[in-house]
């Protein structure tokens, strides 16, 4: 397989999820500061100009979610969904979570152009994050996380999405220091090996 990523955008939980499966792949760096992600060479990849990409045998996949759930499906031996209806309801509920809202919040800050044509909308938008990423940490703390991790003491899918997500919080105005779960969480991963190997690997700054 090989894996499209950009460092420090959501296409990383991908690579920690695959590192989790143990499963082989080539991570290829799409260099976003030259507009590789806007080239009709990547476009051939990924027609939306984003990341992640995995390349996998019978065509291209994209968006995180679906990659995810792929890669457990993949290497079922590694216990990333749980077997548990509502356990696996409650991790795909933070997963959506953080792709229809707290993802969109982050991207105000710098893609105002998705949602908007004039400029002083730009800024408006990305004044507010701070606001909006500190509700959605505030909903995280009291209803996504229910112990070290999404689903309690079980690691899951929805770990190393949160994890990349929560990563950007100082870079988005929040106080990290008003959300204790958030931040041991955080620990928790980093911790993992494989939050270890993306990071040693130049994906995670």
């Amino acid at each position: 397989m090989q894996l499209y990523y950009a460092p420090n955008t959501i296409s990383v939980a991908t690579a920690i999820t695959l590192e989790e499966a143990a499963l082989h792949y080539e991570a290829i760096r799409v260099d976003f500061a030259a507009g590789e992600q806007t080239t009709a060479a990547y476009r051939q990849i990924n027609p939306k100009g984003r990341v992640p990409a995995l390349v996998v045998e019978g065509g291209i996949l994209t968006e995180t979610g679906a990659l995810l759930e792929f890669i457990a499906a993949k290497a079922p031996e590694a216990g990333l969904v749980p077997d548990d209806p509502l356990l696996a309801a409650r991790m795909r509920e933070v997963m959506y979570y953080l792709a229809s809202t707290m993802h969109v919040n982050h991207a105000h800050k710098m893609r105002g152009h998705r949602w908007a044509d004039r400029k002083s909308s730009w800024k408006d938008m990305a004044a507010k994050v701070p606001q909006t990423m500190t509700a959605s940490c505030k909903y995280i703390e009291a209803n996504g996380l229910r112990g070290p991790f999404v689903l309690g003491e079980r690691f899951s899918l929805a770990d190393p999405y949160l994890y990349v997500v929560c990563s950007w919080l100082e870079g988005d105005g929040v106080d990290v220091s008003a959300f204790p779960k958030i931040v041991a969480f955080r620990d928790a991963m980093e911790a993992r090996a494989s939050v270890r190997a993306v990071r040693a690997a130049g994906m995670l700054g």
